[in-house]
């Protein structure tokens, strides 16, 4: 990391106060983040702030948000305040199913590959399993797929969904070391050819739901509990609007 920034200060001739900007780490070392990423020459640094008020399942909670936008903390803050006089948010329990999805293409007869894929679930999920036991032994693992099929310009596909239970993990790691292990059987099962055996980052099987009672009063009346429905209307029928709407 010293040598990097060095040729850097050198190339690009950096001030006294831009060379200590890229030298300070922050919380790691230079050693540390030289092991997360390739080619590190420095740390990037985001601000955290505290979300306040809120009641979620009856217990109170400060909610750390690191997040480099103005107001959005007050934002939520204030929200959170206004739920509370109805006994704050209430919030469903998160499953930890993640979904690797299993390409499986060039197959003559799509009913039949289906049909063995369906006979052979046990074993499928046997070796997916086979390559975590811990994760077994915790309660997680690969527990179910779902198949689908897809009509495409190059021919019919068969979208084996691998459904893996993957706890507190992020859960990439596993789910693709899982696909990757099961691919060879499924490609003898269904005599094709195996592409993409990856993560899907749409988690349909792990969606948090929370709900809140709002007094219009306190968000301003009528009119503005109207123009919110008018907006939720917008994003549900425009995915333009949608794709902002959702993020906020």
């Amino acid at each position: 990391v010293e040598e990097r920034q060095k040729t850097l200060i050198q190339l690009f001739d950096l001030t006294k106060e831009e060379t200590e900007l890229l030298q300070n780490f922050g919380y790691f070392n230079s050693s540390q983040q030289d092991k997360m990423i390739e080619n590190v020459i420095g740390s990037y640094q985001l601000p955290m702030g505290l979300a306040c008020n809120f009641k979620i399942n009856n217990k109170d909670y400060l909610i750390p948000m690191v997040i480099e936008e103005p107001s959005v903390v007050a934002a939520a803050s204030n929200s959170a305040r206004f739920a509370r006089k109805h006994g704050g948010f209430q919030s469903e329990e998160v499953k930890s199913i993640m979904i690797s999805q299993i390409q499986i293409t060039q197959v003559d007869d799509v009913e039949k590959a289906k049909q063995k894929l369906l006979e052979h679930k046990e074993e499928i999920i046997k070796i997916a399993n086979d390559q975590d036991p811990f994760l077994n032994e915790l309660g997680g693992g690969a527990f179910d797929f779902e198949i689908r099929e897809l009509s495409t310009r190059r021919g019919d596909m068969i979208i084996l969904h691998l459904l893996v239970n993957v706890l507190d993990a992020m859960g990439a790691n596993v789910v693709n070391t899982m696909a990757e292990a099961v691919s060879p059987y499924i490609e003898e099962l269904c005599q094709g050819r195996i592409y993409l055996r990856i993560l899907s980052n749409l988690a349909t099987h792990r969606i948090a739901r929370s709900r809140a009672v709002f007094d219009k009063e306190l968000l301003g009346g009528e009119e503005v509990v109207e123009g919110i429905m008018l907006a939720y209307e917008f994003a549900y029928a425009d995915p333009y609007r949608a794709t902002t709407h959702n993020k906020g």
